[in-house]
């Protein structure tokens, strides 16, 4: 992780942490999401989003549990970049790449390559061996 956005996912995080203890906690979410101006957040709602995020159990969210959430958000941005990609490059539904489908992605991409070539391409990240890409082969790649 560049320093730059750690920096800002710092800034972010003391602008919650209003008592600067270092730690998140349900009130100090409440008040947080009603500055800036969002429907209010239930007492229930606030514990419930704090516990879903706390990995330590002590029911408060520390900067490392933060950082993960909002990672975790584009890591999941990623993978449905990811699925839409795969779609694109499978043929007929059939949830992998074959080399057969490899070639008219590619070909419609305006690289003309031969069926032995994307035999390769697609070897040099089959990971089972079965000679198609799977969505978590596809990901690997891709990643």
């Amino acid at each position: 992780m560049v320093m730059d956005k750690l920096s800002q996912y710092v800034h972010v995080f003391n602008q919650f942490d209003e008592n600067g203890d270092g730690k998140i906690s349900p009130s100090e979410l409440r008040q947080c999401v009603k500055a800036i101006g969002e429907e209010e957040l239930s007492e229930e709602d606030a514990e419930a989003a704090v516990a879903a995020l706390d990995t330590d159990g002590d029911g408060l969210v520390g900067l490392d549990d933060f950082v993960r959430f909002v990672e975790g958000g584009k890591e999941e941005e990623k993978v449905n970049d990811l699925r839409e990609a795969f779609k694109m490059y499978e043929m007929d539904g059939s949830g992998c790449i074959t080399p057969r489908s490899l070639k008219r992605m590619l070909s419609k991409l305006g690289d003309s390559t031969s069926i032995d070539e994307c035999k390769v391409m697609i070897s040099r990240f089959d990971l089972d061996g079965d000679g198609v890409l799977s969505f978590d082969e596809f990901k690997v790649m891709m990643l």
